[in-house]
C-alpha cells in the first residue's frame, strides 16, 4: 500500500486553501502533474470564471466502458471555527490527520493520486479515469461542466466511485438538491401608511406560506417504496432577509429555500405550482399598486438525485472490494447524481466520515486511508485481471 506517499500528498493537498470562493488551480496543476508522471492523459477544462478547473485524467486507453474514481476540490470556509491547529496545515496525531478537507474529500483524492502509479502498470484494455472538481460544495457546477465535455467529447465510462466519506460503506441513493434566491422588489413608504407602498417583506411571507403548502403536499406524495428517509420529497427555508426599519415599508426582501427531491417531477410540480402563484395571484396584487413590482426566482443549483438500481456494476464491484454486502442511501447529496445521468453506474464510498466534515478540527483516521487504499488495490488488479 502506498501510505506513506498518500499522507505526503494529502499534506500537500490541505496545504492548497481551495475554499468554493477560491481558486483550485494550484492544487489542479500539482495533482496533474502527478498524474502525467505516471503517462496519464490529463484533460483540464477551465471554468468560465478562468480561477478555477476540473482536472479528467486518463489511464489506459481512451475508450468507452472505462472506470472514474470522482471526487471535488473545493473545501467549505474554516471562518468563525475554533481550530485547534492551522487549518491549512496537515497534522497527525493519534492515528487521524487533521486539517480542512481530511476527510471531505481530500483524503480520497490523496489515496487516488497515491494509487495513480499502480493503477498505470497494471491497466490494459479498460481505462481507469480520474474525475477533480471544482464547486462541489456550492451546486456541483464543476461536475456538471464536466459532464458536458464528456457528452462533447462522445466519452461514455461506463461506471463511477465517489469517494465522498461515508466510512468506506457502499452509499447507492440519495436525494437531488435544488436550491434557490427569490428575489421580491416592491415599493418603500412610511410605515403608518401601507396603502401606498408595496410591501415586499410580506410579498415574502406569502410565497414562503406557499412554500409550506406545498411541504405538506409533498409529504402525502411520498412513494410507497422510496428508500431514503424521510421518504417524501423535503422542502427547507434557509433564509429570509428584508427591510431596513421597523417603520419603513419593506421594498426588497430575499428567500433563500431549497428541495430535495425523491423524484425529479416532485420538482417540477414545485416550480410549476409556484410559477402559477406568482403569475396569477402573488404579482398581481403587488402590480396593482405599483407596476414595478417583481418577483423572480434565481436558480442557484439544481442537481438530480442518485437513483438505487437494481443492477449496478459499481456496486457490485465495490462490494467485492470493501466485503460490504449491504448498500445504503444518506442524506446527503454528491455529484453521484450526475454521473448516472450520463449512464454510469454509481456508488458513493470513501474514507472518513460524514460526521466529521465541514466542522473545526476536520480529520480523517488513518485506517480509513489504509482502507481506502486497499480498495484502490484491489480496483488496479481487477483491471488487471480484466485485461489478461
Amino acid at each position: 500500500m502506498q501510505l506513506a506517499y498518500s499522507k505526503e500528498i494529502l499534506g500537500e493537498l490541505i496545504g492548497f486553501p481551495s475554499l468554493s470562493d477560491d481558486s483550485n488551480l494550484a492544487l489542479i496543476d500539482y495533482a496533474a502533474g502527478l498524474l502525467r508522471l505516471c503517462g496519464a492523459e490529463v484533460d483540464i477544462q477551465a471554468a468560465p470564471c478562468g480561477t478555477k478547473a476540473n482536472l479528467f485524467a486518463t489511464l489506459g486507453p481512451r475508450v468507452d466502458g472505462g472506470i472514474v474514481l470522482a471526487g471535488h476540490t473545493d473545501v467549505v470556509p474554516v471562518a468563525g471555527q475554533d481550530w485547534g491547529s492551522d487549518p491549512f496545515v496537515m497534522v497527525e496525531r493519534e492515528g487521524r490527520l487533521y486539517g480542512r478537507g481530511a476527510c471531505d474529500m481530500k483524503g480520497f483524492l490523496a489515496a487516488v493520486l497515491a494509487s495513480a502509479p499502480v493503477f498505470a502498470r497494471r491497466v490494459h484494455d479498460r481505462p481507469l479515469h480520474i474525475a477533480m472538481t471544482y464547486d462541489e460544495e456550492t451546486g456541483c457546477f464543476g461536475a456538471q461542466a464536466l459532464a458536458g465535455m464528456l457528452k462533447a467529447q462522445g466519452l461514455r465510462p461506463s461506471l463511477a466511485i465517489v469517494g465522498e466519506p461515508t466510512e468506506m460503506k457502499i452509499i447507492e441513493g440519495h436525494k437531488g438538491c435544488y436550491e434557490y434566491c427569490t428575489h421580491f422588489q416592491g415599493l418603500e413608504g412610511h410605515g403608518s401608511q401601507p396603502d401606498f407602498g408595496v410591501n415586499a417583506a410580506e410579498a415574502a411571507v406569502k410565497y414562503v406560506s406557499r412554500l409550506l403548502h406545498l411541504r405538506d403536499i409533498l409529504r402525502d406524495m411520498a412513494p410507497a417504496d422510496s428508500p431514503f428517509d424521510p421518504p417524501w420529497t423535503t422542502i427547507n427555508i434557509g433564509q429570509i432577509q428584508a427591510g431596513v426599519a421597523r417603520n419603513v415599508i419593506a421594498g426588497q426582501a430575499q428567500v433563500d429555500w431549497e428541495m430535495r427531491p425523491v423524484d425529479p417531477k416532485d420538482a417540477h410540480f414545485v416550480t410549476t405550482a409556484l410559477r402559477d402563484y406568482v403569475t396569477h395571484e402573488l404579482l398581481p396584487q403587488m402590480r396593482a399598486v405599483h407596476a414595478g413590482s417583481d418577483v423572480r426566482t434565481q436558480v442557484v443549483a439544481e442537481v438530480g438525485p442518485l437513483m438505487p438500481t437494481t443492477r449496478n456494476e459499481a456496486r457490485r464491484i465495490v462490494s467485492a472490494l470493501t466485503g460490504h454486502k449491504d448498500a445504503a442511501q444518506v442524506a446527503f447529496g454528491t455529484e453521484g447524481g450526475i454521473y448516472q445521468a450520463l449512464g454510469m453506474d454509481v456508488v458513493v464510498c470513501g474514507p472518513g466520515s460524514i460526521r466529521q466534515a465541514h466542522k473545526a478540527d476536520e480529520y480523517l483516521a488513518l485506517d480509513q486511508l489504509k482502507a481506502c487504499l486497499r480498495m484502490l488495490d484491489g480496483l488496479s488488479e481487477h483491471l488487471s485481471a480484466a485485461g489478461k
